[in-house]
């Protein structure tokens, strides 16, 4: 039997993706620090360069259909062409299969020029072992772009929570067991997968690309479950359309003209996400190559700066350039934990906004507008603040591990500049998402060309003075994002006529967040006079999360049309009405 289909607002809908994500990304975090903290720079590099490569082809294998789908979805429901919603479902299904066994081929036979290209072979068995995971995102993309659309947010979750679950438990025990077996063959024999060790170090970097690729089966092992979870829900639920919204609804398209509304919506927006990955590989390529010939032409350069945050064993193999570049993903692994939450906005706003735009009711699209843009910066701002402003003391926290502690002091630097460039990374999600919903699909493709063009050329100048190095790469993030967010905004407003209240959305979020960072960087320096750095660390953070709420209620920031969008909207926002708090 059919459940009854229950559509969520925007809130609901980012609250239901939102608390997927907490669990999703915790999981995640635990994962990536427990094999930072075993693998080290090194393995972290190695790590990093197979989702480099994974990212375009993932891109390019669903070429903005999910997003695309999303929105005519959506857009039927608004205009209660049901038909259409079944028949865009059925099209969609042999698109992104045959998308995704082509891509994962294209990964398999690639990666052996790729691990070339940046000059580290070891990659290959992390690469390899992500592959499988192009062809089963595929597959899941095929239900959650529909399900978002019929703005039920609830399946995409459950199945990320798959994913997170076995990356976790199962990356986690293969990578332990295969650097166990590697320590004890060579413990027992002095070699390891037949080579003569002379160090348990040596041993331990022999292993690590193997114990790499073992901790990344995990990932694609979640993506098998994560389909299975979604292709099993809809067998035995359905999506909810009823019989009788089926018989009132109009005669759908053809399939020809479903297909050919499809690829138009998704070539623009895939095309983006493209641009945006291959700009990932050509940035990573780029930033390890100039870092790579520095070490060539000036490695004193280098020493000088870092001294002995270099491992001598890296510096002799021959690693600077992928122990710095896993340095900084120490740094972008904090950052994408905000990122990730903005995206969930996007997906949240794009069906909302959709609708909105669809029915042509100009004060519900100023409501939706506004409320996803002041829900996104009072998120980003205070976050990328806080990141920039204790730095040092929250990767300290995170990779607690005295074997990462050069690391860590490289990556803080980073993360100062990367924390600034985050808010712009952030809210430049959701405003490309309410693009989309209002028709300007293209619109995020030109403004990404030109911000991208703007990151590689910054990356390669900055990266490639001695002086600035890997410290240069979130420099150009921080130009990227700022153009495709200001300039976004700009193009959202002139499209729709609608001028959101930007003392409401900025201003009030960015006084209670500059509050918020003063308040955090002051506790911290008080509380570390009396308790270990963690300890300071964990009290100064929930101090500065009092004080931006405090500061929220204060400068009236939270609207009640946000509040009553929640879940138990209504009854919260009487309870904050009655106290005078909005």
């Amino acid at each position: 039997m059919l459940k009854k289909r229950k559509n969520q607002s925007f809130l609901q809908g980012a609250f239901v993706l939102a608390s997927s994500m907490i669990i999703v990304k915790s999981f995640g975090m635990i994962y990536k620090i427990v094999l930072a903290n075993m693998f080290g720079g090194v393995g972290t590099g190695l790590f990093n360069a197979a989702y480099a490569l994974y990212n375009p082809l993932f891109m390019l294998a669903t070429a903005g259909f999910p997003i695309a789908i999303s929105r005519m979805v959506s857009e039927s429901v608004a205009n209660s062409r049901y038909r259409d919603v079944k028949k865009i479902h059925r099209v969609s299904v042999p698109i992104f299969v045959i998308t995704g066994c082509v891509c994962f081929i294209l990964m398999v036979v690639g990666s052996f020029v790729y691990v070339n290209l940046i000059k580290t072979p070891n990659a290959i068995f992390a690469i390899l072992a992500l592959s499988p995971t192009v062809l089963f995102g595929c597959l899941m993309s095929i239900y959650r772009g529909y399900f978002e659309g019929m703005r039920n947010m609830v399946p995409t979750a459950v199945s990320e929570i798959i994913e997170a679950t076995f990356k976790l438990f199962v990356g986690l025990t293969m990578a332990y067991l295969t650097i166990r077996f590697g320590k004890s063959q060579y413990e027992s024999t002095g070699y390891v997968l037949g080579m003569k060790c002379t160090s348990l170090e040596q041993a331990t970097s022999y292993i690590m690309p193997i114990a790499v690729g073992a901790a990344i089966t995990g990932i694609s092992l979640g993506g098998i479950m994560g389909f299975i979870y979604l292709y099993v829900r809809y067998r035995r639920n359905g999506d909810g359309i009823t019989d009788e919204e089926l018989r009132k609804s109009p005669r759908p398209r053809s399939d020809r003209e479903t297909i050919r509304i499809m690829v138009r919506t998704a070539i623009p927006i895939g095309m983006g996400a493209i641009l945006l990955s291959i700009t990932d590989v050509i940035d990573t390529s780029l930033v390890q190559s100039r870092i790579y010939d520095i070490m060539q032409t000036e490695p004193e350069a280098l020493l000088n700066i870092y001294g002995t945050l270099i491992p001598d064993s890296v510096y002799y193999a021959g690693e600077t350039h992928t122990y710095l570049f896993g340095c900084y993903g120490y740094a972008s692994t904090l950052t994408m934990l905000i990122t990730s939450l903005t995206q969930v906005f996007g997906s949240s706003a794009l069906p909302s906004v959709t609708a909105a735009w669809t029915s042509k009711d100009r004060g519900k699209l100023k409501q939706s507008l506004e409320t996803v843009l002041r829900v996104t910066l009072m998120v980003t701002i205070p976050s990328g603040i806080g990141l920039a402003v204790l730095s040092g003391p929250v990767l300290s926290l995170i990779y607690g591990s005295p074997n990462v502690s050069n690391e860590v002091e490289i990556a803080t630097k980073v993360l100062t500049t990367m924390g600034i460039a985050v808010i712009f990374v952030g809210t430049s999600t959701p405003i490309c998402s309410m693009l989309q919903a209002v028709g300007r699909v293209d619109m995020p493709l030109k403004l990404m060309a030109i911000g991208m063009t703007a990151k590689i050329v910054t990356n390669y100048v900055l990266v490639g003075i001695p002086e600035i190095n890997i410290q240069g790469a979130p420099i150009g993030t921080f130009v990227c994002y700022m153009f495709i967010s200001v300039v976004g905004i700009f193009f959202l407003c002139r499209y729709t006529r609608v001028v959101p209240n930007f003392m409401s959305i900025l201003i009030k979020p960015l006084l209670a967040a500059l509050v918020c960072g003063v308040g955090a960087f002051v506790s911290y320096n008080i509380i570390n006079y009396f308790m270990s750095g963690k300890i300071a660390t964990i009290l100064a953070i929930v101090v500065a999360i009092i004080i931006y709420i405090v500061c929220l209620f204060f400068f009236k920031a939270i609207q009640k049309d946000d509040v009553l969008q929640m879940p138990k909207g209504a009854k919260i926002a009487k309870f904050l009405e009655r106290r005078g708090l909005i």
